[in-house]
């Protein structure tokens, strides 16, 4: 297995964990974000109120995107195992 070929898989891997995870954490970045501002305009200072609304859009988007989700990496999965005899050499 050549160091290319080893740079390629790796970069595939972390690839779709990022296009995998972005969703997810894009989601919780923009409802922190506002829940925050909102705090601060009212004068909230509870610290439990930002867990509960990310928890919920987590799930949400978890929800909604999960198959495609699941579809990336299974995808990257099988094409790892069908090349599996390229990297034994």
């Amino acid at each position: 297995m050549s160091v290319d070929l080893v740079t390629e898989m790796c970069s595939k891997a972390l690839f779709t964990v990022i296009k995998t995870g972005a969703p997810v954490l894009l989601v919780s970045l923009i409802v922190g974000l506002t829940v925050s501002v909102f705090q601060t305009v009212t004068s909230i200072q509870e610290q439990t109120l930002t867990s509960v609304p990310k928890i919920i859009s987590v799930f949400l988007t978890l929800m909604l995107l999960g198959e495609w989700m699941l579809n990336n990496m299974t995808g990257l999965m099988t094409e790892l195992w069908s090349d599996f005899s390229l990297y034994i050499r």
